[in-house]
């Protein structure tokens, strides 16, 4: 009976390591984790390799697959029980929910008056002084030849254009 139990006690760690590579696998495909202990969950949780955390969705999937956990246990032999947990249903909105929902503005915020300023949230104004202001000086020089160049071109053409205009006949001579 004591190598039975020092065998069960062994397999533990490793059957708990599956359990997280498992879950593991399971977010990173893009699927829900279901069917582990909260344990398990929070191992995967501690082990999940940076790269897994930063750019998927794994993070959020394991917390809502221990929300499942947690509440489909609940009812069935208490927390931490390891059986398979399914999301519970969410209910429709009642009409009394409906109607609040309904009811809420969907206009901007009011002004806010702000160190003697009134703002108004989601208004973006636009001051072209402090876009400039904010441009380094090499490039503001270059815009300004860039633009004295183009009207010098333009006027140029323009001379070109009047002056050929001017030595031709007019008609009736």
């Amino acid at each position: 009976m004591a190598a039975l139990a020092l065998v069960l006690v062994a397999a533990a760690p490793a059957a708990a390591a599956s359990a997280t590579t498992k879950i593991l696998e399971e977010c990173a495909a893009g699927t829900l984790p279901t069917g582990y202990s909260q344990q398990a969950y929070n191992q995967a949780l501690k082990q999940m390799p940076p790269e897994l955390a930063e750019y998927s969705d794994c993070p959020d999937l394991i917390h809502k697959a221990q929300f499942a956990g947690a509440a489909g246990s609940r009812g069935t032999g208490g927390p931490g029980s390891g059986g398979s947990a399914a999301a519970a249903p969410v209910a429709p909105a009642t009409p009394t929910e409906q109607h609040t929902l309904e009811r809420v503005p969907h206009d901007a915020a009011p002004p806010v008056p702000v160190g003697g300023e009134v703002l108004h949230p989601g208004v973006v104004h636009v001051n072209l002084a402090s876009a400039f202001n904010t441009l380094p000086t090499p490039l503001l020089v270059l815009l300004v030849f860039l633009l004295v160049s183009a009207l010098a071109l333009g006027g140029r053409a323009l001379r070109r254009r009047t002056l050929r205009a001017g030595d031709r006949p007019t008609p009736g001579d």
